[in-house]
Formats: C-alpha cells, sequence, structure tokens
C-alpha cells in the first residue's frame, strides 16, 4: 500500500485512496468532510494544501497528524 499523501491532490481523491484518513481529517479540523455532498463537490477540487489556509489549520499541524499516523507527506513546498 502506498502511503504517500500529496497536499496538492484534491482531498476527495485523497480520501478515495486512503479511506481510514476521513476520519483523521475530519478530527483535525476539515468538519465538511463528514459530508458526503461536501466531500463530492468541495473536495473534489480543494487540496489540503488550499483547505489549510480556508480552514485556518496550520499546513504544519497537518504534516504532523499526517506523518504520525503513519503517511509520508509531499507537497508542502519543502520537497520541490
Amino acid at each position: 500500500m502506498n502511503n504517500t499523501i500529496d497536499l496538492r491532490k484534491p482531498v476527495a481523491e485523497t480520501i478515495a485512496e486512503h479511506p481510514e484518513l476521513k476520519e483523521v481529517l475530519v478530527e483535525l479540523g476539515f468538519k465538511p468532510l463528514a459530508n458526503p455532498a461536501m466531500l463530492n463537490t468541495v473536495g473534489k477540487v480543494t487540496s489540503l494544501h488550499a483547505g489549510s489556509k480556508l480552514t485556518k489549520i496550520p499546513l504544519e499541524k497537518i504534516k504532523q497528524t499526517l506523518e504520525f499516523n503513519g503517511y509520508e507527506v509531499i507537497g508542502d513546498g519543502d520537497d520541490d
């Protein structure tokens, strides 16, 4: 299983690849993802990187949470 999360990919695509992440992201503060309609609309065009700005959740906190849960995180600008 590929445990790489690209912060630039749409959230819906990331959750489709890693369904277990939905709960982690909702607990982190991405509450709209709990609503299937929001996930299938806004989630298809919004990345975690952009969502960080919209929700005011620091990108570093998202990255740390994903890494704590065993994921490699790319697309945060540090690795490009």
